[in-house]
């Protein structure tokens, strides 16, 4: 999926949250979590990101069960938000339900943590001595 369509899927994501981005979202939205500007359902390359501060370039990434079966795909997923500089913090769907403030306690440590540096050139590109 590709460019106006991808649009078009985020913007029904937004508006059919799962329950449990129903609940993360109360506490990210309008500012409210530390000032901080989250997005929800927006996309990034080929992806739509559950929610994501572009200013702090942290994406968080919920994942239900049906995750479990998505394994290869998820870490192809974080490998490309890396390559663009992002943080990504996954919690499943349960751990919002029985431990919200463990959650807010991860994603606060993580917009204090700072963002890696861009992954190192492979060898034989980037600066020749």
């Amino acid at each position: 999926m590709k460019g106006k369509n991808l649009k078009i899927f985020a913007r029904s994501l937004r508006r059919n949250q799962t329950e449990a981005e129903k609940k993360l979202w109360k506490h990210l939205r309008s500012r409210q979590f530390h000032g901080i500007k989250f997005r929800r359902q927006r996309s990034l390359g080929p992806y739509i990101l559950d929610f994501c501060s572009f200013e702090n370039k942290l994406v968080i990434e919920l994942d239900g069960s049906q995750h479990s079966n998505e394994r290869v795909k998820d870490i192809k997923r974080t490998d490309f938000l890396r390559k663009e500089g992002f943080r990504v913090i996954r919690f499943w769907d349960n751990e919002l339900f029985e431990n919200m403030e463990g959650v807010l306690e991860s994603i606060q440590k993580a917009l204090l943590k700072p963002p890696s540096p861009q992954p190192s050139p492979i060898e034989g590109e980037g600066v020749k001595s």
